[in-house]
């Protein structure tokens, strides 16, 4: 029983020692204490109570004393606190009860010694429960301003990371002691406390070796060829092929490989394709602003006639009231080359020019004759390469990267051209196996979350903002979700449909086995929730750059605003990378690079493709789902997509180039 205030200190320790002094002085085993003596004493005793004015917290009763119904003597001080009286009252029955059950000699002795230790125990009880209490508030305060503090992405890969790598256990930490949080955006807050600690734990221990690796035996039967040529050029005299591409970059590449196609197939000569200014890229670049425009009419004059502008005479027409303007609306995607043959080259006929307004994938892959397909590849992988002032920058970011200027990687001279050789003339140094990085592209811009029609954990403010940003860019896709029932969000990301967030992407690295002191270049960098999205990424692995961190903004300054020729050095660093990884396999920048990587990778430029299907039913698992179980899993999934596989039929050349059209077997 416990009192709240000091009954034992009120009434006066000199008053009970009077009683224990006496009983000390007496013989006999049953003697009881004067009466009057007693009422003295007690008289004394509250007195004493009622005239102090403050008093101290400490234990009022012996733990194991009887219950008693209320004394006379209490019961006449009722002006007093109940719980003080209460703590008397006790107090003196202990030293009846105690007085008749023990030698009067023996139990002044025991009482006094009781006393003394009593106090002691509680002295040291409160002295304690003093020192824990200042460790936990002084816990509770470093552990709540380092969790304030955030996370900063870093400025490079030697950053000190040791802020970072604690973050996620404090946040773990904070939860246990009932501190409320503002919970991570994903909703993963649990697996990516578990992926800190397993990469601190395992700091040192070696990464699996097919991280770095493809099966190379029979990833190496291939070697490139669409370079070959068997046969003779096209004349482009049944007209003109203008082309406007839209899209980004990587759609714009894409067009232009199938435009260069459908001029041969209609043998008319091809214009130099134009790029369509996009509310959502909102770059003005041109064709010669991203790629070698003469290399790319010349390497090409072979297989079809190009020329930079179309007769004077063809100019002043009016395409559009002519009718050879022709939209994306009017061909449907991946269309047959009968259809170009039946429905374009009358028109082509007629009038001389024909326009594609908007064109991009409106050529299928299959059927499609051999040495088409073929054309196809020679665009893509031999016609298409970036300008010097691209090339020169790229060539400075791969040295960033890889941290030594000398080292040069297996695709450089594919990718930056001259550059890859007068770096090593320049530094005095021979070819060197570059050091190894990562490459992983987030796809996760507005553009693409909007439009993928998936929640990523942002409640309801990020469902509006994504609501809105599709009535501006995507009207068709709002008419769609009124008129037709679309499936809920949970169902899509059930079904692969979703774009990984940057934390489902961490955590497949993580799982998968990547280093903590890995270097990872982020290509993409552009994400939706800005640069906060990157927390995830930047808390576990602390050597994690962009090429805004790696090159200074004097050298960023020529490509300010043009988002197409930023792409090109993303499409280069991602590209050249020892190991590339991919969190949207149907993004146009992750199939073009993951092509080009096996078109001249040799077999030793592994890439991570992970099945988003496979992936979403783990992820559904992670309040639940252990560390080692999640690292088994994640594992099995993503190592059936490396396999070394042909081209499946009316797939992308572009993606698969293992084909007998792009390359051919050394067997």
């Amino acid at each position: 029983m416990t009192s709240t205030s000091d009954p034992f200190n009120a009434i006066g320790e000199s008053n009970i020692y009077k009683l224990h002094e006496r009983s000390d002085q007496e013989d006999g085993p049953h003697m009881v204490p004067d009466r009057s003596e007693l009422i003295d004493v007690l008289s004394n005793s509250f007195h004493t109570l009622s005239s102090s004015p403050t008093s101290r917290s400490r234990q009022a009763s012996p733990s194991h004393s009887p219950k008693l119904s209320p004394s006379r003597l209490t019961s006449s001080r009722r002006s007093h606190s109940q719980c003080s009286s209460s703590s008397i009252g006790l107090k003196v029955w202990s030293f009846l009860w105690n007085w008749k059950q023990k030698p009067q000699q023996q139990r002044g002795k025991a009482k006094a010694g009781r006393v003394w230790y009593r106090r002691k125990r509680v002295k040291g009880i409160l002295a304690i429960i003093g020192l824990l209490g200042l460790f936990f508030f002084v816990n509770w305060v470093m552990l709540s301003r380092l969790q304030d503090h955030g996370l900063n992405p870093v400025a490079g890969f030697l950053k000190n990371s040791s802020t970072a790598s604690i973050s996620v256990p404090i946040q773990e930490k904070l939860r246990k002691f009932g501190k409320k949080k503002k919970p991570v955006k994903g909703n993963y807050e649990r697996l990516l406390a578990l992926a800190a600690h397993a990469l601190a734990e395992g700091q040192n221990k070696r990464e699996p070796k097919d991280l770095w690796q493809e099966p190379v035996v029979p990833a190496s039967a291939w070697r490139p060829c669409a370079d070959q040529r068997n046969w003779e050029p096209s004349e482009g005299n049944n007209g003109y092929i203008l082309v406007t591409a839209n899209g980004g970059i990587n759609q714009q590449r894409v067009a232009v490989c199938n435009a260069v196609v459908v001029a041969r197939l209609l043998n008319s000569t091809l214009v130099v394709p134009k790029f369509m200014y996009s509310s959502v890229w909102k770059d003005v670049s041109q064709f010669s602003d991203i790629y070698q425009e003469e290399h790319f009419i010349n390497y090409l004059t072979p297989d079809i006639r190009i020329v930079k502008e179309i007769p004077k005479e063809l100019q002043s027409l009016d395409l559009e009231a002519i009718g050879s303007v022709v939209t994306d609306v009017d061909i449907r995607k991946e269309a047959k080359p009968s259809f170009y043959l039946k429905n374009i080259l009358p028109i082509l006929l007629k009038n001389r020019v024909v326009h594609f307004f908007g064109f991009g994938n409106r050529l299928a892959f299959d059927p499609i004759p051999f040495q088409l397909q073929r054309l196809r590849c020679r665009c893509n992988f031999h016609a298409l390469q970036f300008v010097p002032k691209i090339q020169e920058t790229g060539a400075l970011l791969l040295q960033r990267l890889r941290q030594h200027p000398g080292l040069i990687g297996r695709l450089d001279h594919f990718l930056i051209g001259s550059f890859s050789d007068t770096s090593l003339k320049r530094n005095g140094s021979h070819a060197k196996k570059a050091s190894r990085y990562l490459a992983l592209h987030l796809r996760f811009e507005i553009d693409m979350v909007a439009h993928s029609l998936c929640e990523f954990g942002g409640g309801e403010e990020e469902k509006q903002e994504l609501e809105a940003y599709r009535e501006i860019h995507f009207p068709a896709l709002i008419l769609l979700k009124k008129t037709t029932k679309l499936p809920s969000p949970s169902e899509l990301r059930s079904e692969g449909l979703c774009p990984l967030t940057p934390e489902e992407a961490v955590l497949m690295l993580a799982a998968l086995g990547f280093n903590r002191m890995t270097h990872i270049f982020v290509a993409g960098s552009q994400l939706y929730g800005g640069q906060s999205r990157l927390a995830a990424l930047t808390n576990l692995y602390p050597n994690l750059v962009t090429k805004e961190n790696l090159l200074t903004p004097k050298e960023l300054e020529p490509f300010a605003n043009y988002s197409s020729q930023l792409a090109a050095l993303d499409f280069i660093g991602c590209t050249a990378a020892d190991a590339f990884a991919m969190t949207d396999s149907g993004s146009q920048l992750s199939s073009l690079v993951s092509g080009y990587r096996i078109y001249y990778g040799e077999g030793r430029m592994p890439t991570i493709r992970p099945n988003k299907r496979r992936l979403a039913s783990i992820f559904l698992k992670n309040s639940t789902i252990q560390w080692h179980v999640f690292e088994q899993r994640m594992r099995k999934a993503v190592r059936q997509t490396k396999y070394v596989q042909t081209r499946p039929k009316a797939r992308s050349v572009y993606r698969y180039p293992r084909c007998k059209e792009c390359m051919c077997r050394t067997e």
